[in-house]
């Protein structure tokens, strides 16, 4: 049996701290290492008992999100890190990438997307929440360098929908290319978007654009 992912929580609003610890303590594939309010004790918390990943809000007292990850990672470079925030901003996802953060989830986002969060950071791979997309759209309007997007819970079919969105079709030339019924291509959709956390009548043809290549990359022929 395979060693649980021991995580470290620094957030100072007790609510959400206490609510994700809570979680954690729950689930079988998690152990909580600590749960603090600040970054200084996020520091000392890590030097007594090491965690595989570190999840921090961005805005804390003493020592903020983004200084706590900074230290984190010259001192001890093997932990992960995700950041939590109320923010949709762009600077937050410069920093992450700077620092190699490899999480970034609102803190509105159901608990349920942090802890895929956690794990996706501790296999190695990256995590943004599917409602900060745009956020990854350079001011020249062409996409920027993302984070790889976690697609693995959409089926076979939902893939070749989204990759076909991506590629601008319409609605009526997705269902006469995939052989099946306008409904149907619409129900993939909303399920699409419903895994992805979309919403509004445009978020999922901007994720599509937006995240093309990793799409395309993973519907291509191995």
């Amino acid at each position: 049996m395979s060693s649980k992912i021991r995580v470290l929580i620094a957030d100072d609003h007790p609510i959400f701290r206490e609510g994700l610890a809570r979680i954690i303590e729950g689930s079988d594939k998690m152990q909580l290492v600590a749960a603090v309010d600040n970054g200084v004790a996020a520091i000392a918390a890590i030097e007594n008992d090491r965690p595989d990943v570190a999840v921090l809000d961005v805005d804390m007292p003493e020592l903020d999100g983004i200084e706590t990850a900074k230290r984190i990672k010259s001192e001890w470079p093997d932990i992960q890190i995700a950041f939590l925030t109320m923010h949709r901003n762009r600077s937050i996802l410069q920093s992450m990438r700077r620092l190699q953060v490899k999480g970034y989830v609102l803190k509105d986002a159901a608990m349920n997307e942090v802890v895929k969060c956690i794990e996706t950071v501790f296999a190695g791979r990256s995590y943004l929440s599917p409602s900060l997309s745009d956020l990854i759209i350079e001011g020249d309007g062409s996409p920027a360098e993302s984070p790889a997007i976690a697609l693995k819970d959409l089926t076979e079919s939902e893939m070749k929908i989204l990759a076909r969105i991506a590629a601008s079709n319409t609605t009526k030339e997705i269902a006469d290319d995939l052989c099946v019924s306008v409904r149907t291509v619409e129900t993939h959709r909303h399920n699409i978007c419903l895994k992805l956390g979309l919403t509004g009548p445009h978020a999922l043809f901007k994720f599509a654009h937006v995240n093309k290549a990793a799409i395309d990359s993973a519907t291509s022929p191995k």
